[in-house]
Parts: C-alpha cells; sequence; structure tokens
C-alpha cells in the first residue's frame, strides 16, 4: 500500500510451526522511492515473489532496489535477502552487532534456535554497509534516510527516521500490545522506545508486526508498548516470586497465561525473553 509519495508498505503473511501448534504470522517490508530504491527488510523466505509482483504494479522492476536495509538479523526480516540480492544486485546494509548472525545464518540457528529456521531463511549474504546511530544516507530525491540505534528487541536493532516526511520504521524496537515478548535486553528496550518517543512530528510509525499508525496514535503505540514491557515484567516477577523451581517453559507458559497470550507461542525464544527480565531483579 502507498503510504506517502516515496513509501510504499508490503504486508507478508507467514506461518510458524512449533511444537503447541501452527502460529499465523505477517511481517511488514517496505519500499523508499527517491531517486535511488530501498527496501527496508526482506520478510521470510518466501517473501521475494510478494516484494517483486507488488514493485511491478507501481512500475518498479527488482533491479531497482539499489539498498537493502536490514533493521536486524532473525529470520522474519533477512529471510529473502540472498535471493533479492541476487536479483537486483542491491548492496546490503546492517548494524555491526548484527552483521554476524546475518552473514552466518548458521551461527544464529545455533545461538538462537527458532523454530523451523531454515524454513525461513534462505540462506547468508555479505554486509556491504556498516550502520551507526546518526549515519545518514541520501536516496536523491530529497529523501535522506536518519539511523538510529535501538537495541532491545536485538543488540543491533535501528530503526530509520525519514525527516523529510517525518516517517518512522522501527523494525521490531516497539513491542505490539497483545503480540509475541521478544527482546534480549528489557531495559535497553524500554530506553529505546523513550528515544524514541522524543522524535517531534511523527506523522506515520511503520513498524514490522503492527498496521500503518498515523499522528498521534503513532505517539499512542509507542505509549502502549511501553505499557505492554511493564506489564509482562510485572508478570514475570509475580509468576517467578509465586513459583519456586520452574524451568524456562514452565514460566513462559505461566506468565503467557498470566498476559492472555496462546499457550502456542510458548517456546525458546520467548523464555529468554522474560530470562531478560529475571536478569534485571538480580541484579
Amino acid at each position: 500500500m502507498e503510504i506517502t509519495k516515496h513509501v510504499h508498505a508490503i504486508k507478508i503473511p507467514f506461518q510458524v510451526k512449533t511444537d503447541a501448534g501452527i502460529l499465523e504470522r505477517f511481517v511488514y517490508s517496505y519500499l523508499i522511492n527517491g531517486n535511488e530504491i530501498c527496501l527496508i527488510d526482506s520478510g521470510v523466505s518466501s517473501s521475494k515473489e510478494i516484494i517483486f509482483n507488488y514493485m511491478d504494479k507501481i512500475g518498479l522492476r527488482p533491479d531497482d532496489i539499489s539498498l537493502m536495509i536490514l533493521t536486524h538479523s532473525h529470520p522474519d526480516h533477512i529471510g529473502s535477502a540472498k535471493s533479492i540480492q541476487e536479483k537486483s544486485n542491491c548492496e546490503i546494509a546492517a548494524h555491526q552487532g548484527e552483521i554476524p548472525w546475518i552473514e552466518d545464518v548458521e551461527l544464529q540457528e545455533k545461538e538462537r534456535p527458532v523454530p523451523n529456521f531454515h524454513s525461513l531463511v534462505e540462506g547468508s549474504v555479505n554486509v556491504n554497509m556498516n550502520l551507526a546511530d546518526g549515519d545518514l544516507i541520501d536516496l536523491g530525491g530529497d529523501i535522506t534516510l536518519k539511523v538510529i540505534h535501538t537495541p532491545g528487541h536485538s543488540k543491533g536493532s535501528i530503526s530509520i527516521f525519514i525527516e523529510e516526511e517525518c516517517v518512522l520504521f522501527t523494525g521490531d524496537a516497539v513491542p505490539i500490545k497483545g503480540d509475541l515478548p521478544i527482546y534480549d535486553d528489557f531495559n535497553e528496550s524500554i530506553r529505546s522506545v523513550d528515544k524514541l518517543k522524543r522524535i517531534e512530528g511523527i506523522n506515520v510509525l511503520l513498524a514490522s508486526w503492527d498496521d500503518p499508525q498515523e499522528g498521534i496514535h503513532a505517539y499512542d503505540s509507542m505509549d502502549e508498548g511501553l505499557d505492554y514491557l511493564q506489564n509482562i515484567n510485572e508478570s514475570v516477577y509475580k509468576i517467578n516470586s509465586n513459583n519456586d523451581g520452574l524451568n524456562e517453559i514452565e514460566l513462559c507458559m505461566k506468565v503467557l497465561e498470566d498476559l492472555g497470550l496462546p499457550a502456542v507461542a510458548a517456546n525458546p525464544i520467548v523464555a529468554k525473553s522474560f530470562q531478560s527480565n529475571l536478569n534485571v531483579l538480580e541484579k
């Protein structure tokens, strides 16, 4: 869908199969159309045709993509990067903290075993551009991308702001109330959302796991994300203090139940998120 004259959102449905059942998911990729074309995130491994078909509808070809920015290294963001890069010959950009897992997906699978990982990711890709907080990327046509380091969901997660159009791309930095709680560092997640909230004049917030939020709803979404993080934190502390000897998955299932989330969401990644809350308590 067209968000602004220069920004398009592409919604990509997919499934994650777990021992507890099937999770129906979606993720957004975004096209930014300056004098050069930038793709933000590549979706899962089945996303290439969806992205290319959308480009065809708006009069663009795959080889029009000159830059692909990966907001972080998780499967639903890098899944089709390999085939899109091969088709477009675009450069790939990411934060240093994410590069090892982008350039070696087997290392990522070993260190962060996501259910059905290899069905979600085509393979490894080389990163050509190392992005850092405050970097500016000129796409021409009066479109400049500002890189904002927003760790928490992962250590090298980035957001992108187009000041000319007041459009903010947040990847998975802003938790979505009622959705899967996934983060590596609880405190960093809080700080990153607070950092994004301080940006003035946001017209549209474009997250990966949520539909576009416009105007005041962009800031409401970030407030809801902060409230959700605090609710999770309170739930983890309560469940942990009232139940001795729970292992990670048992704690995860009880917290999910307390939050009103489905049991099918219980997996090692979500369990690790809740352990992050306990790490804060121990410190």
